[in-house]
């Protein structure tokens, strides 16, 4: 099966060179990503603008574009035999409310809308804490395996979340989990006539069992999500 690999943080972040490893052998990868990063452009596309292509060597392009810009893109174009579109990994969370905002989710969602699969993956980083590329795709190969051969609702996307784990800690579980429904937090700072954003995303609410207290407590969280 063609396989494209995107993601929102650009063709260079190292999540996407990660994505790439734990996906290698499942399928013929094609790499289309933005040539930039697109952090919390959710579903935006380009319609009134050219979007240039650059190839950055064999089935590998960047995008001067968004990651939905990217799918459409691969789906028209560059990859039309595509089966499944896998996004990430994410340096950060997208859990509950943050799919809605989240570029590496709109890239997926984009597939689905086509009648292709499609996966989006991220990591939940915790404060102060880098996060280890290797142990992620190690930890997510079994994952995607499962992901591209397992049935899967029709017009529904997966939405996989990676915790943060302490070094040496066991691996995690896969847990299936339904959306956390809670809003992100209201919390802004005034600076002169403006006013920045100052919500903390790491004592956000959380639903017993969903995909946010799934992550949080250091479990692998997977959440089929409905387009709509």
């Amino acid at each position: 099966m063609q396989i494209v690999i995107t993601n929102d943080d650009g063709i260079d972040a190292p999540g996407l060179a990660a994505l790439e490893n734990a996906a290698r052998g499942l399928g013929d990868l094609v790499v289309i990503a933005p040539v930039a990063e697109n952090s919390n452009c959710g579903h935006r596309v380009t319609t009134h603008a050219g979007l240039r292509i650059e190839q950055r060597g064999p089935a590998r392009f960047a995008v001067h574009g968004t990651p939905a810009d990217c799918v459409r893109l691969a789906l028209h174009h560059l990859a039309s035999d595509a089966g499944a579109v896998l996004s990430g990994i994410n340096h950060g969370g997208n859990l509950g409310a943050d799919v809605w905002i989240s570029g590496t989710v709109a890239a997926a969602r984009e597939a689905v809308l086509h009648g292709r699969r499609g996966i989006a993956v991220s990591h939940y980083r915790r404060r102060g804490l880098t996060v280890d590329w290797t142990t992620a795709a190690d930890s997510l190969r079994p994952v995607l395996m499962q992901a591209l051969t397992s049935a899967l609702t029709p017009g529904r996307m997966l939405n996989i979340n990676l915790p943060h784990l302490d070094a040496g800690a066991p691996p995690p579980r896969v847990v299936s989990c339904s959306l956390d429904p809670s809003p992100l937090p209201l919390a802004f700072t005034a600076h002169g006539d403006a006013w920045l954003y100052s919500g903390n995303y790491h004592q956000r609410q959380r639903v017993p069992g969903s995909d946010v207290d799934v992550c949080f407590s250091g479990n692998i969280a997977v959440s089929e999500l409905p387009l709509t």
